[in-house]
């Protein structure tokens, strides 16, 4: 048997290591867009097709840590959001700045930051939201989408306007919208919200710290249908049919958001539609059911690679 020598046992264990653990972990970089004046900060990892991450309330860029390693080890370039008013991004003043369409030039903005002209759409919550606008107003912007939680617009309103139990369940977000419901939030709080991982919730109590809660209460003094029970449902709207793949993914136990809101989301979608229901899961899907979640959408994305 051969001896091996010292630079042999060393590449050994290295590979090893690899095996037990994986790819090396891939470094970031912060970096910032500009849209007319208003920085947006993002942190990005990796090489390949862009994916950009949008969070939302209360939540910051680290809420997809997991699922940035996932990707840009699976070969993608990963651009994670501070959406404006959160933690490093800039916090303009006043309700119209967190308009819808102000929302969807922060994406542009990122994407045209990274040299290309469209990404993988990827949101939660109020990212999710915007997602959905981005795709229906912007088409050329994205090349497929990722949803959690937030249903398309359309069943969104109709179950506003019909659901009882998800009027009752949105009483969150009128109240939000009141004059000086910000006064009502403190980081702490809006961290133990967020997320339950201990060796995190320092960083997400300095980013909210960073954070305006105002601009927080803005995406839904500006957004949010205010649709109050009881009164008659404002004239349907209609959607321009997305022509880029679609995945949902909604945790069942969601108390904001009803899982029925996602029924019918493929009478709006002309490409192949996914929806992934996961029953142990609640609003923060990306952390309820991490493994889960961040596996399908690298096996969903694999799946319509192109290059």
């Amino acid at each position: 048997m051969r001896k091996l020598t010292l630079a042999g046992l060393v590449a050994v264990a290295m590979t090893l290591a690899f095996a037990a653990h994986g790819a090396p972990s891939v470094k970031s970089q912060d970096k910032y867009a500009n849209n007319s004046g208003v920085k947006i900060h993002y942190v990005v990892e990796g090489k390949g097709p862009l994916v950009v991450l949008v969070h939302g309330f209360p939540d910051y860029w680290a809420t997809w840590k997991p699922l940035m390693a996932t990707l840009s080890a699976a070969g993608y370039r990963v651009a994670a959001m501070d959406t404006r008013g959160y933690n490093l991004s800039d916090k303009p003043q006043g309700v119209a700045a967190y308009a819808m369409p102000n929302l969807i030039g922060d994406i542009d903005a990122v994407i045209k930051a990274e040299g290309q002209t469209s990404t993988i759409l990827i949101g939660h919550d109020w990212g999710a939201a915007i997602s959905w606008q981005t795709v229906l107003t912007r088409p050329d912007l994205v090349n497929k989408l990722v949803i959690m939680a937030v249903p398309h617009p359309a069943g969104m309103a109709r179950e506003l306007a019909t659901n009882k139990d998800q009027q009752s369940n949105s009483q969150y977000a009128r109240d939000f919208q009141k004059e000086g419901s910000e006064k009502n939030l403190t980081a702490e709080r809006l961290a133990s919200m967020a997320n339950k991982d201990p060796a995190e919730k320092a960083g997400y109590v300095e980013a909210f710290k960073r954070s305006d809660f105002a601009a927080m209460m803005n995406y839904y003094r500006a957004n949010y249908p205010k649709i109050t029970p009881g009164e008659p449902p404002p004239p349907a709207q209609t959607y321009p049919s997305i022509k880029v793949p679609v995945l949902v993914i909604h945790g069942m136990k969601d108390t904001a958001l009803n899982a029925a809101g996602h029924a019918g989301t493929w009478n709006y979608v002309a490409a192949d539609s996914t929806i992934l229901m996961i029953p142990s899961a609640g609003h923060f899907v990306q952390h309820d059911a991490q493994d889960l979640v961040d596996r399908t959408i690298k096996d969903w994305l694999n799946a319509r690679r192109k290059n």
